[in-house]
Parts: structure tokens; C-alpha cells; sequence
């Protein structure tokens, strides 16, 4: 499988995106392709020991940079040289599988639904982030991708995120919940209420496994496979719940610092507090799909290292490999609206 990687895109690249495309290269048994500036990409290549390329890793040269400065909806088309751009029309001609960016989300999302397109019949694209929860993980779409939705689109991220959490987290009818306020069927405002409806609908057809409304509280704890919201709620939701575990870690690490008996302690459980660490870190998940692009294209952190790029490559390989463009492609006429319902765009 070959992996094409945005050489040039995040806060520490193009170091960043290098290391991670040759661990990725030398671990995941994927071919790479680095886009961006040719020169500065042999740079890293040589401070790394290497004066070449190693066997499956490519470089296609592009002048170009797409800053967090640049307009995003526009950035690609002005920058056509840029590794953002260059890269995802490598996608698109087909000449990688998937595509993997730590640069500028906005500009990410133009560019993949502009150039590689949605699926057909779906109408927005949404990250699709696996976030730590009581329940060994659990799928949120959106998490920023549209701020504003439809009803339609929330009933389109339902299935979408169910067929993610069906294919690479390998659970059968996974649990789909509304976020909302309340549990009961009336709570929320006309976006949650006229959502509810058609998820139920599309429960009582067998086509998802609707869980019903689920508060933050309860899908931190693990309540449900899925949970679907608008990208405003969601983007609150998924910082919200880095900052708590940021929170956590410096008050159990400051509490283990106390005096030579906590700090024993610390000694005495400290493959937990590994494992605790580990869980929250981002990093080892490295990516986030942009679900419903008719090609997989995975938005890493902007801060990525080297270690979560190459974990980035490979959510992009699991993801590639997954059947799940198939799924929601083969599935998308039970993803509309009932004939005759009016949305909100119209």
C-alpha cells in the first residue's frame, strides 16, 4: 500500500513528516510518498544518516507551502504547487492510496472535497476523531468540519460513523447516540429534535443501532460506540475532554511528587500511570479520518512528531484497507431524507 504524505504541512515540518514516513516505511511494510520541497526533505534525510531515499520511500518535489496564514478555502487553489495540493491530486489520478496532512484543517477539507469530491450523495464531510472513553474508545462526528448542520447531515455522519466504528473497530451494530442534553426524546433544540426522529427511523429499518440521546457525562463513560453531533458541539466536546486529561495528568503527577512515600508509590504503580498516559495521548492514534471523501484522507495534529505521523500512516493504511468508502458508497440512498421533507438549507 502507498501511503502519500504532506511533507510540508504541521508545526514541525518537514522533520516531523521524514521521521514518520521512514518508520512508517521500515515498520508498517507501506511504500511513502514525501510531497514537498525536494531539498529541505534530503536535508532531514541526511541529519537521519541517509543520503537517498530508502527503498520505498519516494520524493515528488512541490514548491509550494500552505500556511495557517493562507485563506482555506482558497489556499489550494492559489498554491497549486503547494504539497497540500500536489499531494491530493497524486490521490485523486490514484497513484496512492491514501493521503495524510498535519497542515491547515480548513484547507485540508477544501482541497480533499474540491479535488478528490465526496462520495456521491453525501453532503458534507466530517472528522471522524477515536476519543478515550470508558468503552475502549468511542467514534465522534463531527468534530469540526461543518460547525452548522442539517438534520440530514447528522443523519449522514449516524451511518458514516457507524460503519467506521463497524470496520476498523471491529464491533458488530455499534451503539450510535445524539449528543444532547438530556436523555429523553424531546430535549435539544429543532437541529436534536428532527434528528432524533430520522435516526429512529433508520433504527426501526435496521439500518444503524440508534441508542438514543446521550449526555457528554454518559459517553465519556463509555455509553456508546458513536456519537454524532454538529462540528460546533463536537469541536467543544473534544477539547473539553483534552484539557480534563491534560488536568488529570499534572494533578496525579504533582501528587506523586509530594514527599518519598508518594513517590514510592509512584514506583509501585507506575505501568498504570504508563498506561494512563498513553491512553490520553493523541499521538498514538496520530490521525483523524475525513469521513465521506470518496478517498481516504487522514488530518494528523498540527503539533505531530515523527511518532504521530507514522501512527497517522497508519490510520491512513487501516483506513484505506477498511471497505469503508464501499460501505457508506453502496449505502448512501438510505442516508437521504424522506421525500417531500424540507431542510434547512432550502
Amino acid at each position: 500500500m502507498k501511503i502519500i504524505v504532506d511533507a510540508m504541512g504541521g508545526d514541525n515540518a518537514p522533520r516531523s513528516n521524514v521521521e514518520g514516513a521512514v518508520e512508517a516505511v521500515r515498520e508498517l511494510g507501506v511504500e511513502a510518498v514525501l510531497v514537498g520541497r525536494g531539498d529541505e526533505i534530503l536535508s532531514v534525510l541526511r541529519d537521519l544518516g541517509m543520503e537517498e531515499p530508502p527503498p520505498g520511500l519516494e520524493i515528488v518535489h512541490a514548491s509550494e507551502v500552505v500556511t495557517m496564514e493562507d485563506n482555506p478555502a482558497s489556499a489550494f487553489k492559489e498554491k497549486k504547487d503547494s504539497s497540500l495540493t500536489v499531494g491530493l491530486n497524486l490521490l485523486k489520478e490514484g497513484k496512492g492510496d491514501a493521503f495524510v496532512s498535519a497542515g491547515s484543517t480548513g484547507a485540508l477539507l477544501s482541497g480533499a472535497t474540491l479535488l478528490t469530491k465526496r462520495i456521491r450523495g453525501i453532503r458534507r464531510a466530517a472528522l471522524a476523531p477515536l476519543v478515550p472513553t470508558g468503552g475502549g474508545g468511542t467514534i465522534l462526528i463531527d468534530c469540526g468540519a461543518t460547525a452548522e448542520c442539517t438534520p440530514e447531515y447528522l443523519l449522514q455522519f449516524a451511518f458514516m460513523g457507524s460503519y467506521y466504528a463497524e470496520h476498523i473497530l471491529g464491533r458488530p451494530e455499534p451503539r450510535v447516540g445524539l449528543l444532547n442534553i438530556g436523555s429523553e426524546e424531546g430535549k435539544g433544540t429543532d437541529l436534536q429534535r428532527q434528528t432524533y426522529a430520522l435516526l429512529k427511523a433508520a433504527d426501526a429499518e435496521g439500518r444503524i443501532h440508534f441508542a438514543g440521546n446521550v449526555e457528554a457525562r454518559e459517553a465519556v463513560l463509555g455509553a456508546v460506540d458513536v456519537i454524532v453531533c454538529d462540528g460546533y458541539s463536537g469541536n467543544i466536546f473534544l477539547k473539553t475532554l483534552e484539557g480534563t486529561a491534560i488536568y488529570l495528568s499534572k494533578q496525579i503527577k504533582g501528587m506523586f511528587k509530594k514527599n518519598p512515600l508518594t513517590k514510592l508509590a509512584a514506583l509501585l504503580v507506575s505501568g498504570g500511570l504508563r498506561d494512563f498516559k498513553k491512553l490520553m495521548d493523541s499521538r498514538e492514534v496520530g490521525g483523524t479520518p475525513l469521513i465521506g471523501i470518496a478517498k481516504p484522507v487522514v488530518k494528523a495534529h498540527g503539533s505531530s512528531d515523527g511518532y504521530a505521523i507514522k501512527n497517522a500512516i497508519a490510520q491512513a493504511q487501516k483506513f484505506a484497507a477498511s471497505g469503508i468508502i464501499e460501505s457508506i458508497t453502496a449505502n448512501v440512498e438510505y442516508m437521504r431524507l424522506p421525500t417531500g421533507t424540507k431542510t434547512a438549507e432550502e
